[in-house]
């Protein structure tokens, strides 16, 4: 049941939505200086996709879990064959500390790798808005209309 108070609250934030948005609403892309403010959109996804780094990023972490799968595999056939309780306790403590060694390995590589990837599409992404004269570039899931999409400029440039 909703009180005064939270009724209040919602009022308020419902008249601040709608001011905020009434307010966007005035704002014109005529009023866009005459200054030859060029803004391009790219389809960030969409380069991602396409490049050849991510796609070979990708294999490579593929292959990964399917070493750590096998491994899992090898140390669970190595635990059941394990007949003394007590080395089989240990052999458990010891293969899963591997585990969570080989896990947090792969996973901090993999997200180095992609850091590596992420800062190299954004600076590709700049120096091709620069090439081709763009002041600002957008994310194109960002934007709901206008704007240059430079998306194909970028996702050559990217391979």
């Amino acid at each position: 049941m909703l009180n005064s108070k939270n009724t209040a609250t919602i009022l308020i934030a419902l008249f601040a939505f709608s001011l905020g948005a009434g307010i966007n609403n005035i704002a014109k892309s005529d009023s866009i200086p005459s200054s030859g403010i060029k803004i391009g959109v790219v389809d960030v996804k969409a380069v991602v996709e396409k490049s050849s780094a991510v796609t070979k990023l990708k294999k490579s972490q593929n292959a990964k879990k399917a070493e750590l799968n096998k491994w899992i595999t090898d140390a669970k056939n190595q635990v059941n064959a394990q007949k003394n309780k007590e080395e089989r306790a240990k052999l458990i403590k010891k293969l899963d500390a591997e585990l969570v060694k080989k896990q947090q390995t792969i996973a901090s590589d993999y997200t180095k790798k992609l850091t590596e990837i992420d800062k190299s599409i954004s600076t590709t992404i700049a120096q091709s808005a620069k090439a081709q004269g763009y002041n600002i570039v957008l994310s194109k899931a960002a934007v709901l209309y206008g704007g240059d999409d430079i998306t194909s400029i970028v996702s050559k440039a990217v391979k």
